[in-house]
């Protein structure tokens, strides 16, 4: 049985190829005018349609595609931004479970969205222009078997007006003649009859592939046009709580009925004023430590019980002011400090106002100085900061 297949499968290999010679025979004597060619405008305009029905299926089914790929990008982005809200969102804020609730939300809408795009558009267009390869292989099918059909036809012409006429390579040329017009007129039949209804539907596959995208389309964002309302809505709250909070703290904050001003802005970076950073600041200290020495004595001198702390009076003339202390000034709002270079202050404090060891150190609206209370406990002014000059009021 093994040698009987081989021996079939060589010898159908040899037909097709006396087949392929035969057909470029043929072409040639085509081109070369020696032989008709059998012309079908009709059926060569519906191949035409049929090529050009075969792009512009081919371009709607890739840039659907790509249209798919985007929404599926911006899925992936509309993500990540309500995860990063959702960790931005602190707990106490208005509306957290909401916020939550709409991220989840977002991300099924965006899924649903995705999904029937899949089953409503691309799998209908995919469905349509499967039909495509096996037309076409038919098609070239018909171009071979007419070519046969011309061959056999002028063979059998040619036999027929041969002067010594043999009957018998007549009978046997007709034949092969009848068998290659029956072949070619049953591929050409169902392709006469398949091409036109094929270019037909390309509206039903234009109409549903469009009509599913704008109704999904309009469907999306009409719900995502509700939940990002929800979530604007959120947020106005959200800035109305924190402008309560802000008008409760101004309210805290002014005892006298007047709101604190605010403190200036400061350029200031490094350690605290009261920590040295230069020889020419450990100098400016070394002279103020020896000022106050030699104030001490004066101060323990005078006619003061000697168990007494001394104290500082309120008067502004600089012969009462210990060396190097410029003026006094006496607190009018609280003041908090936010840097460890800065005095903290409460209403009714008194500070000593110093000069600052390097002018190019102050900034516009602060000064350097050292409480009275500290003054008075401890006989030192090392323990400086600076602060606001608006929260306070010259003596």
């Amino acid at each position: 049985m093994a040698e009987v297949g081989k021996g079939v499968n060589a010898g159908k290999l040899a037909s097709n190829v006396q087949k392929r010679i035969t057909r470029a025979q043929e072409k040639v004597l085509q081109k070369l005018g020696k032989a008709d060619e059998t012309k079908d405008t009709a059926f060569e305009e519906e191949v035409a349609k049929f090529n050009k029905q075969l792009a512009d299926g081919t371009k709607l089914q890739k840039d659907l595609k790509a249209y798919m790929t985007a929404v599926k990008t911006m899925h992936e982005c509309s993500k990540r931004l309500h995860d990063c809200l959702a960790e931005l969102y602190d707990p106490e804020w208005f509306g957290k479970e909401e916020v939550d609730s709409i991220a989840e939300d977002t991300d099924l809408l965006w899924q649903d969205f995705h999904q029937k795009l899949v089953d409503n558009a691309l799998i209908s267009t995919d469905t349509y222009l499967a039909q495509f390869p096996d037309l076409k292989t038919r098609i070239a099918k018909r171009e071979r078997k007419l070519v046969d059909f011309d061959s056999a036809r002028h063979h059998f012409a040619s036999i027929q007006k041969s002067k010594k006429k043999d009957e018998a390579k007549i009978a046997k040329a007709e034949e092969e003649l009848g068998k290659a017009q029956k072949v070619f007129e049953e591929i050409n039949y169902d392709l006469q009859e398949e091409l036109p209804t094929l270019w037909d539907s390309r509206v039903g596959i234009y109409v549903n592939t469009f009509q599913s995208v704008a109704g999904l389309e309009k469907n999306f964002h009409r719900d995502m046009g509700k939940l990002n309302q929800n979530l604007s809505d959120i947020m106005t709250k959200l800035d109305e709580q924190r402008l309560a909070n802000e008008e409760a703290a101004n309210h805290n904050l002014s005892e006298s009925g007047s709101e604190a001003p605010k403190s200036p802005a400061k350029s200031r970076e490094g350690p605290p004023v009261s920590r040295p950073s230069s020889s020419q600041e450990v100098k400016q200290d070394n002279i103020i430590n020896l000022l106050e020495d030699a104030v001490v004595p004066d101060i323990n001198n005078s006619t003061q019980p000697q168990n007494e702390a001394p104290t500082v009076t309120n008067g502004s003339s600089d012969a009462e002011l210990p060396p190097p202390v410029l003026y006094k000034v006496k607190v009018i709002h609280d003041y908090g400090a936010t840097d460890s270079d800065e005095l903290d202050l409460k209403a009714g404090d008194i500070v000593l106002v110093l000069p600052f060891a390097n002018p190019d150190e102050q900034d516009d609206g602060w000064l350097m100085g050292v409480k009275e209370s500290h003054w008075i406990q401890n006989k030192n002014l090392l323990v400086k900061g600076v602060f606001p000059e608006n929260f306070t009021q010259k003596l």
